[in-house]
């Protein structure tokens, strides 16, 4: 039996793309001998679909499109993710489900089991868990068909009751087959591997495992699909951050064997922490406008690392011909600010203006004199800065059709250091899901070959420019103490005795977790982040506005 994985990237709602993409990888496949041909979970609607779940006629849609891809399963099985409603009056109404099509039409359902309900996921808000174990027998072949989070129940302290394998293991199968939509982060793919590797072991089994690739609004899929050997070995592994499809021969004799159908590629087990957030982001970027149907970003260029960083990352994933930095000095931007600025678009060879906003920013003052009078120059006046440059970047965008690209970082928008309708504008923050230490390694490792982000942006202290002689460090310790502060109680989730154990001065970790909690009304208002880390702000970090946790 030869077995294809297509890893593909899919669009939420958008039924008739979906599903046309997968008819053409079928119809391919068919060409090449496949007898069946896998793809990833709820393929059909596009991962996460959230409450578009709750509407019937998303459901129709969906259900129709099996039926569709049905029809070309005649010489060719498929696996293909995709929701279905719950034939029964109890429990949800849908279960996430895995339809096996052969023949024309549907052979078989194998529905989800375990159902995450943490960080980004919410899936147990829509679906039914699964209760019913049966293997897929197709040709000669026994097959456990698994979803995702189904084989991720693997360690000391299970979250879940039930461990599906533990269930289909008993009726002997020859293989395991998982569909995924498991998204990027730091750690996921080293994690997703070894949760493989532990499965194939545990249970003896070969596993063929398809992701998502692609992008949804802030989550970005790697893809990473793969083969492993029963005896834990990745034998292959598809592209990451890219479409890719491959194939594989299964025979059974004496024992089970699986080959490649073509050269097995290399299999990098050492991942490069700094090239995959900027495969990431720039994935991120691209779709988020593709999936919107826009094709051109604007962005304020400052002379900074992080507005840098952003203009890069743009012009990689849109082109230089899409992008457009605008440069708005004012009276305190340095001059070097300026001619960093000129010289990075320059050699990116994008588009690039300058307006200055010096007499815009004093007309708003000069507005406000009756009021303001007798008052000191304080943060109000910082904040009208931000927020002139914010109308200008956003009356250019809605002019001429672009997005405005927002450049925080994951630093500020922890400490509050951003100014709502200022420079937290923006459709989305392509960085703010980076500390400021990781934006400046992630900049090396741009400028590893030649310099493209000048090294006076990468060299000199971050700075605001809203006052004469702002420097970041100001008010806030050095980002090395800061970030890992912030990573303490962000990601792991510390208190603030625990992060004061790891050497920090209580009294510092007590005011920047204040400020944190502090803030959290403004990242309501924030665009939405892309995700690289275990926990972002976003969907993934769910806390009170108003709660009166350590202040």
């Amino acid at each position: 039996m030869k077995i294809t994985l297509s890893q593909l990237s899919f669009h939420t709602g958008n039924f008739e793309g979906n599903t046309q993409k997968m008819i053409a990888a079928i119809e391919q496949a068919k060409q090449e001998g496949t007898d069946l041909i896998v793809f990833s979970e709820l393929a059909t609607c596009g991962y996460p679909a959230r409450d578009f779940l709750e509407f019937k006629d998303f459901i129709a849609q969906a259900e129709q499109s099996i039926l569709t891809l049905a029809s070309y399963c005649v010489g060719i099985a498929a696996i293909i993710g995709s929701p279905r409603t719950n034939p029964v009056i109890e429990g949800k109404d849908l279960y996430n489900a895995a339809y096996f099509l052969e023949n024309g039409g549907i052979k078989q359902i194998v529905d989800k089991t375990l159902l995450p309900n943490y960080d980004i996921f919410d899936e147990y808000r829509y679906f039914e868990p699964n209760r019913h174990f049966e293997l897929i027998t197709f040709q000669e072949f026994k097959i456990a068909l698994t979803i995702c989070e189904d084989l991720w129940n693997l360690n000391d302290n299970p979250m879940y009751i039930t461990t599906p394998l533990d269930e289909l293991i008993k009726q002997g199968p020859d293989f395991v087959i998982n569909i995924a939509a498991s998204p990027y982060s730091q750690i996921q793919i080293e994690e997703r591997r070894k949760m493989l590797l532990g499965n194939a072991k545990k249970y003896k089994l070969p596993i063929f495992y398809v992701n998502h690739i692609g992008a949804q609004t802030h989550l970005v899929f790697d893809g990473g699909s793969c083969f492993i050997s029963k005896g834990g070995t990745i034998e292959d592994e598809l592209n990451y951050f890219e479409e890719d499809t491959h194939s594989y021969l299964v025979e059974k004799t004496t024992e089970l064997t699986i080959q490649s159908s073509s050269s097995s590629r290399p299999v990098n087990l050492i991942r490069n922490k700094y090239k995959d957030i900027e495969a990431a982001l720039t994935l991120g970027i691209k779709q988020y406008f593709q999936k919107l149907g826009f094709s051109k970003a604007i962005l304020g260029l400052s002379g900074g690392i992080d507005s840098a960083l952003v203009t890069y990352l743009a012009e990689r994933a849109l082109g230089k011909e899409n992008v457009w930095a605008v440069l708005l000095p004012s009276q305190y931007s340095s001059d070097h600010s300026i001619s960093d600025s000129i010289t990075l678009a320059n050699n990116l060879g994008i588009k690039n203006s300058t307006i200055p906003i010096e007499n815009t920013f004093q007309s708003f003052l000069t507005t406000l004199d009756p009021f303001f009078e007798g008052t000191p120059f304080g943060l109000t006046e910082e904040n009208l800065q931000s927020r002139t440059r914010g109308v200008l970047l956003m009356g250019l965008a809605n002019k001429f059709g672009y997005i405005l690209l927002n450049t925080s970082n994951k630093s500020e928008l922890a400490v509050g250091y951003g100014t709502l309708y200022g420079d937290m504008c923006g459709g989305i923050s392509v960085i703010g899901d980076l500390y400021k230490t990781e934006i400046f390694e992630l900049c090396k490792y741009i400028n590893r070959d030649k310099e493209i982000i000048p090294t006076n942006i990468l060299t000199k202290e971050p700075s605001a420019e809203l006052r004469p002689e702002q420097k970041d460090s100001d008010s806030l310790p050095a980002y090395e103490i800061l970030d890992q502060i912030l990573h303490y109680y962000i990601e792991e989730r510390m208190g603030p005795a625990q992060i004061a154990e790891q050497g920090f001065d209580p009294s510092l970790v007590q005011r920047i977790l204040k400020m944190v909690n502090m803030n959290e009304w403004k990242r309501w208002q924030a665009p939405p982040v892309l995700r690289v880390s275990k926990k972002a702000f976003g969907p993934g970090r769910r806390v009170p506005i108003s709660g009166k946790y350590l202040y």
